[in-house]
C-alpha cells in the first residue's frame, strides 16, 4: 500500500497533511480526496461562507493530482 497526503487549501488557509493515509491504490485517493472536498464545502456553506479550496494529493515522493472547488457568481469570469 501506498501512503497518500491530502493537503487542504481552503481561502487563504492552507493545510498540509503531516500523517497521510495508507490507501491501496490511486483510485482509492481520488474517492477520498473528493469525500474531503466536499466535507469541507458542506461545513463552509453551512458557516455561511464561499471561498474556494482544494485537496491537493502527493505521495512520499511526488504530487499526484489536485481536486478543486471553485465558487463563482453569474457574471463572474474564470
Amino acid at each position: 500500500m501506498t501512503r497518500y497526503f491530502f493537503d487542504i487549501q481552503s481561502g487563504r488557509d492552507c493545510f498540509a497533511d503531516e500523517e497521510g493515509l495508507e490507501l491501496p491504490n490511486q483510485k482509492a485517493a481520488e474517492i477520498e480526496a473528493m469525500q474531503t472536498l466536499l466535507g469541507i464545502a458542506r461545513d463552509s456553506i453551512l458557516g455561511d461562507q464561499r471561498p474556494d479550496m482544494s485537496v491537493e494529493v502527493r505521495s512520499a515522493t511526488e504530487r499526484l493530482f489536485c481536486a478543486a472547488l471553485v465558487y463563482r457568481t453569474p457574471g463572474t469570469r474564470q
